[in-house]
């Protein structure tokens, strides 16, 4: 993997430094979109149910979070997790198997030849290892990715959270590559965030396994709650937190800042809102911690610089 594409710019650096994201518009061809689509609609069509524990994910946070073995040994496999709202209340399907799944993950960018391919200068526009390189990472790893299919009509909502409470490294350092592959809208569940919180809002809950690796919990962060350049953070903002929605166009990548508090709602709509994901942290010079949820690979996560 190479770093010889242009990364990004200072004013687009800028602005990913103020807001805590960025959107990129038309960082994936036409072309890239439809074969990471059909690759997408390959997986939900093919997977069996035979041996599937018919798992859901859980994006509320009042309620446990996914706690079983097909859970927590997904990071090196490519595995489908069910919306909430996919079951009737005898837990039977719904809707077929392709129109139920929430997400897939959470080895698709080593696993599958298209996603894998994302990483690599060479079929994006926008070259992940050198916005890595734009961004300050010495040694940029991937340590998960994901299919996210927000279903119509049971897409569930994604309340306000962190992706460093997820997938914590001490001192924070993870970055998402948001890509959307259909059109993200007010109707059918589209981010919105809040700018500048990576800022001041520190992160303060941490999603680990519990003791014997039975599932997992949230625990308090007894840890750095900014990246090493934020020292302790600044000074909340006063007066009411506004969200902005953040609709964009298939194609389009979004930058993501581990601190920054971002959300999704409800898919009401009759339209789908598929999506793939893929978060990077610092590997040099930063603790993993054996009790994050996500443990790497035997060889290790994955470098994005050669």
């Amino acid at each position: 993997m190479t770093t010889d594409t242009p990364g990004l710019s200072p004013d687009q650096l800028e602005t990913f430094n103020r807001d805590g994201y960025l959107i990129l518009p038309g960082a994936l061809s036409s072309s890239t979109v439809k074969s990471l689509l059909d690759e997408t609609h390959s997986l939900l069509e093919n997977f069996s149910l035979d041996d599937h524990p018919l798992t859901r994910f859980s994006t509320g946070e009042k309620r446990d979070h996914v706690g079983d073995d097909y859970f927590l040994t997904s990071g090196d496999k490519m595995r489908f997790f069910f919306e909430e709202d996919a079951f009737d209340d005898d837990g039977k399907l719904t809707k077929p198997k392709a129109r139920a799944v929430n997400k897939i993950g959470h080895y698709l960018h080593a696993l599958s030849p298209p996603f894998a391919r994302l990483l690599d200068h060479d079929t994006s526009k926008v070259s992940p290892p050198a916005v890595a390189r734009s961004l300050g990472f010495k040694d940029p790893r991937c340590l998960q990715s994901m299919v996210i299919c927000k279903q119509p009509e049971i897409g569930g909502a994604v309340p306000p959270h962190q992706d460093s409470t997820f997938l914590y490294t001490n001192p924070p350092s993870a970055v998402g590559f948001w890509y959307a592959l259909e059109d993200a809208t007010l109707e059918n569940g589209c981010l919105s965030f809040l700018p500048g919180s990576h800022l001041w809002a520190p992160v303060e809950k941490r999603l680990v396994r519990k003791v014997g690796n039975v599932g997992t919990e949230m625990v308090d962060n007894d840890g750095p709650r900014f990246p090493a350049a934020a020292g302790d953070g600044q000074a909340a903002p006063d007066g009411p937190h506004e969200y902005v929605p953040g609709e964009v166009k298939a194609g389009d990548l979004v930058l993501i800042h581990g601190n920054l508090l971002h959300k999704s709602e409800r898919n009401t709509s009759q339209k789908g809102r598929i999506i793939y994901t893929f978060h990077i942290i610092e590997g040099q010079d930063r603790d993993y911690d054996d009790k994050n949820w996500l443990q790497p690979p035997n060889e290790g996560f994955t470098k994005l610089y050669a």
